[in-house]
């Protein structure tokens, strides 16, 4: 007997709890995927039962009614129907989907979603920094050679320029324009600014400071920090989208850039570079500290958290820690 497509849609729309219960919906191949304002008013029990639906689970924020291939998009469309909605995509289910998250979900998201698209860069110069090196102690003789120059020089540029990535990506995902963040990753990293892995061998006297307005700013750039610069990202696009709002269209193409950059690399390198590094530095060491606990009790501890954080959704925190672990190296 052929399945009836619009008394399946209608009992899902009712179990739902009709569509104040409801906030958007979408399909893929296989699921029905909804985000609704209250799964708990939902009887999910009934649900499963419903005659064309072959299992239901929740997923990151979205419900998602397993149906079949070929059958889905049908019960989709008269679901639309009966429900009043209009069709809505993959990725817009799971931006409405993000939104219902605590707070501290979203962050880690937010993180995972700057990471996950440099970590084929960071993964290809981590190889070929891990070849040089063995061919370098291998073969003496290579390892001053021209050779191993210029594959060094193509081996560290991701860690090297590190932030500049990473700034790039922040910027894509908190929806500002990607080239004022590479700005900003690049003021971080500026040639005139100490190296950050130069500091640790020099004595707060001799690192140089800009006096303005009274408060004093060190001149030391963010090589292998990962935190400050996500953040000042964040704030860059916080203040972007702020004078797009309030700026005239006339003058909107000049002043909103030059005002974003001066304020957030002001704020950046005054406070949040010198707070967030800090912080980020303690948490590099204390995840360094865990690793290293002896008998095993160190990788015991994290393959027992690990689980936890994915089941939780927020595992893409580790990209963040192994991220600022290997450029905290230097390059």
């Amino acid at each position: 007997m052929a399945m009836d497509y619009a008394k399946c849609a209608k009992e899902i729309f009712e179990t739902l709890g009709g569509r104040s219960n409801l906030v958007s919906a979408a399909h893929c191949a296989t699921r029905l995927r909804l985000v609704t304002v209250d799964n708990s008013k939902i009887d999910m029990k009934k649900l499963e039962n419903i005659d064309g639906v072959k299992g239901v689970f929740s997923n990151n924020g979205q419900l998602q009614l397993i149906i079949g291939t070929g059958t889905v998009n049908k019960v989709y469309d008269e679901f639309l129907s009966v429900s009043g909605m209009t069709a809505a995509t993959k990725e817009e289910v799971k931006a409405a989907a993000a939104a219902k998250q605590p707070v501290f979900k979203r962050m880690i998201k937010a993180l995972g979603d700057v990471f996950v698209p440099i970590l084929p860069a960071i993964v290809a110069s981590g190889l070929m920094m891990g070849l040089v090196e063995a061919l370098g102690k291998a073969i003496p003789a290579f390892a001053g050679s021209d050779w191993y120059g210029i594959l060094d020089l193509m081996a560290n540029t991701a860690f090297t320029f590190l932030p500049v990535l990473i700034a790039v990506s922040a910027a894509r995902v908190f929806g500002g324009n990607i080239f004022l963040g590479a700005v900003i990753g690049m003021i971080m990293i500026h040639p005139n600014l100490v190296n950050a892995w130069s500091v640790g061998g020099m004595e707060a006297s001799q690192i140089p400071v800009w006096h303005l307005f009274g408060f004093p700013i060190r001149q030391v750039g963010y090589q292998g920090h990962v935190i400050p610069v996500v953040i000042a990202v964040w704030l860059m696009c916080k203040i972007e989208k702020w004078l797009h709002q309030h700026v005239p269209e006339m003058i909107d193409l000049f002043v909103t850039p030059l005002c974003t950059v001066l304020a957030t690399a002001f704020l950046t390198l005054g406070i949040i570079g010198p707070v967030f590094s800090t912080a980020e530095t303690y948490v590099l060491e204390f995840a360094g500290w865990i690793v290293t606990v002896g008998h095993g009790i160190g990788a015991m501890i994290m393959g027992a958290l690990y689980p936890l954080t994915v089941v939780c959704g927020i595992h893409h925190m580790y990209n963040v820690i192994e991220a600022g672990m290997l450029s905290a190296e230097g390059a």
